[in-house]
């Protein structure tokens, strides 16, 4: 998602800057943006499963070059922001799509009076396993 997100954006608006999210529990690529090269994610444990992916060169050379930071999301913000947009929306989004909500949140001075975009998807949740549910 970032890849395709950094190749429009560089290409349509270029001035626009680029966040990106990762989860606590698997943050290669936020240790990889501060080490400047890749630094492999071996075991992630998070609720964000689509995250668990590691870092490749392909979305790396993105990343490296367009993103302006990445910011971190705890699993319970993950969870608190799906349920935010499950309360006022309706939409039940999957926990990967809601790590960038959970960090626009969390780090709102950063955001405060600017526009902002989030692409929200929900194509991967098991609606009999919400987090917030109780087994």
């Amino acid at each position: 998602m970032v890849s395709g997100t950094c190749l429009t954006l560089s290409n349509i608006s270029p001035e626009t800057k680029i966040y990106a999210a990762e989860p606590k529990n698997a943050d290669d690529a936020f240790r990889s943006f501060k080490a400047g090269h890749i630094i492999a994610d071996d075991a992630p444990v998070t609720v964000a499963d689509g995250l668990k992916v590691p870092l490749k060169d392909l979305t790396w050379h993105f990343v490296s070059s367009h993103v302006e930071d990445i910011l971190l999301a705890s699993e319970q913000e993950i969870v608190d922001a799906m349920k935010l947009i499950w309360q006022r929306m309706k939409i039940v989004m999957e926990p990967s799509s809601a790590v960038p909500l959970a960090t626009i949140l969390k780090n709102k001075n950063t955001f405060a009076g600017k526009r902002v975009g989030v692409i929200i998807t929900g194509g991967n949740v098991d609606m009999n396993k919400l987090p917030w549910m109780k087994s």
